[in-house]
């Protein structure tokens, strides 16, 4: 009977440490990804990118772009992108282009900034990172 008693007590001991360090450890990383259709949004976008980094500071995981649609002709443009893509390497926020989009609009991936990463179907790629626990907002 003793030797149930103690046991017992050791099983809800050994449970209650469990529960507790649970409890204690940091949870996951808070990841982002952003689908936009405009260039110009990316002001926005980057803004609202660093002040998630500040609020979530240790948290703050991974925040992802994806450039949709007609927009991805302005990727091109240098004088256009260049601030947003100074702002996004210190954010450290990746801007993705669809491929798709620039199939379909005829942009040259070759003309594309070397920091800008193309997925091939832009709404595929933002499910699949929902899928991974990625906030998600399209703009």
């Amino acid at each position: 009977m003793k030797k149930i008693f103690y046991s017992s007590i050791l099983i809800m001991f050994a449970l209650f440490t469990v529960s507790t360090q649970a409890q204690t450890q940091p949870s996951e990383k808070t990841n982002y990804v952003v689908l936009t259709r405009k260039v110009p949004q990316l002001k926005p976008i980057l803004l609202a990118a660093q002040e998630l980094a500040k609020q979530d500071g240790h948290q703050f995981g991974d925040f992802q772009v994806v450039v949709c649609g007609k927009a991805v002709q302005n990727l091109t443009n240098e004088e256009m992108m260049k601030d947003f893509i100074s702002q996004a390497g210190q954010a450290n926020v990746t801007i993705n282009a669809c491929g798709f989009s620039l199939k379909k609009f005829g942009v040259d991936r070759e003309k594309l900034h070397q920091s800008l990463k193309v997925v091939e179907n832009g709404i595929l790629y933002n499910f699949e990172l929902q899928k991974k626990g990625y906030l998600s907002i399209e703009l």
